[in-house]
């Protein structure tokens, strides 16, 4: 199919996440055209099967099998279909919300009979919980209306089946899990519209002068629809500023220098001089503990599209800010670092200090906002679409990866049912 076929079927799939970007009238009349073929299926405990006719007949229909209960080291079945649709929607919520079960449930995601998952991640970092806290948000890919629960809004279309599963891989049994997945089921689907993946990827300590991969090379045509990314920055570095590392997205055959290239960490996020937290459309920041170092923030390219016909990688400079003389006093302490560029103020004064290498106490060298490659503990959800059901990836790293060295919230309540 012609590239630019492809990408407006592409487009018409995703019409669900340009809401803020359409005309208003547009988008009220499509809620009233008819989709002939079309019909509408909720898949729950009280539905497991999704199936015509036949939800909610437990107790008399009064309420008997609102949730289910997923035992230590066991799987539960969201949802298991066959036939054509796109999931639109998916809400779930849990009892025990702590840092470690966030980390240790896993949502596996197969398309058309796959045998392997093009989502497999970690649920409280697909959700935003990176950094061990749900918090209030509203998105327009995922949400949690006030911190407890779970929403997808990412349109998922598949061909002849979807399986939809929660593992728990944590040492205790997950009591309460409530949940609906909710989704259209057509005849044929339609022939430019790509698959949803997830990949999930974590480094405990970065080497320093080396990106963090967000998102490793991925070939085949599709669409990047942006990332969730969690920081434990290491206290060896103080309050010294960890995000001035660029956002590098490699397209279609780059190799040695990437095509899209942002300017730092909060830049890409689309705040400025620093990052606290908000909750927008398309960018925010969920959490900026610079007392514990946690920081959780997203960026989703819903209204600026990122396409890609070949391959894709992205990645995330590691590289970190502060005035010249904490930065000597670092080197000093042995903490792991590399001096990148001194910034005075003023273009004409600026240092690239890896293009034209001195020792930073160099008596020719101006004061000033100097950065340096540093080292720190970096997680991330890639959210892309692609033109096939299986994307190659590494496997989601085990359990014991996922939760070594969380650094939770001083104070945090996460039990008790919804």
């Amino acid at each position: 199919m012609p590239s630019l076929e492809r990408f407006f079927c592409t487009v018409l799939v995703l019409a669900g996440l340009l809401w803020p970007a359409a005309a208003p009238a547009q988008i009220l009349d499509s809620l009233y055209v008819r989709q002939p073929g079309v019909s509408t299926r909720w898949a729950s405990p009280e539905n497991p099967t999704a199936g015509k006719g036949i939800g909610g007949q437990e107790n008399r229909g009064a309420k008997g099998h609102a949730y289910q209960t997923i035992p230590a080291g066991k799987s539960l079945v969201l949802a298991d279909v066959t036939g054509a649709g796109i999931i639109d929607r998916i809400w779930m919520t849990v009892d025990d919300r702590s840092p470690a079960m966030l980390r240790s449930l896993r949502l596996d995601i197969y398309w058309d009979g796959a045998a392997t998952p093009a989502v497999s991640v970690p649920l409280g970092d697909f959700f935003g919980a990176g950094a061990g806290t749900l918090v209030p948000m509203d998105t327009a890919l995922v949400a949690s209306p006030e911190g407890r629960s779970f929403l997808s809004y990412i349109p998922m279309p598949f061909r002849s089946g979807a399986r939809v599963v929660v593992t728990n891989e944590s040492a205790k049994p997950l009591s309460l899990i409530f949940y609906d997945v909710d989704m259209r089921r057509m005849k044929r689907q339609s022939p430019g519209a790509f698959y949803f993946h997830a990949y999930w990827h974590r480094v405990r300590a970065t080497t320093p002068g080396q990106a963090f991969q967000v998102l490793p090379l991925v070939h085949g045509a599709g669409r990047y629809l942006g990332s969730m990314i969690t920081v434990l920055t290491d206290p060896a570095y103080g309050n010294s500023w960890w995000g001035e590392g660029e956002a590098r997205l490699y397209l279609d055959g780059d190799v040695s220098a990437p095509t899209l290239v942002g300017t730092g960490t909060e830049d890409y996020i689309g705040s400025a001089w620093g990052q606290g937290t908000f909750v927008n459309r398309f960018q925010g920041g969920l959490v900026a503990d610079g007392g514990r170092g946690r920081w959780t923030f997203y960026r989703f390219h819903v209204p600026d599209p990122v396409l890609f016909d070949r391959d894709i990688r992205v990645d995330l400079q590691q590289i970190g800010g502060a005035p010249k003389l904490e930065v000597e006093r670092m080197i000093k302490s042995g903490v792991r670092l590399t001096p990148v560029t001194i910034d005075p103020g003023h273009r004409a004064n600026f240092r690239q200090l890896l293009a034209d290498p001195a020792p930073l106490d160099a008596p020719r060298l101006p004061d000033g906002w100097t950065n340096f490659y540093r080292s720190d503990d970096v997680s991330a959800v890639a959210y892309f679409y692609l033109d096939r059901p299986e994307d190659g990836l590494p496997q989601l790293a085990g359990v014991a990866e996922r939760t070594a060295a969380l650094r939770p919230p001083a104070a945090q309540t996460h039990e008790g049912q919804p």
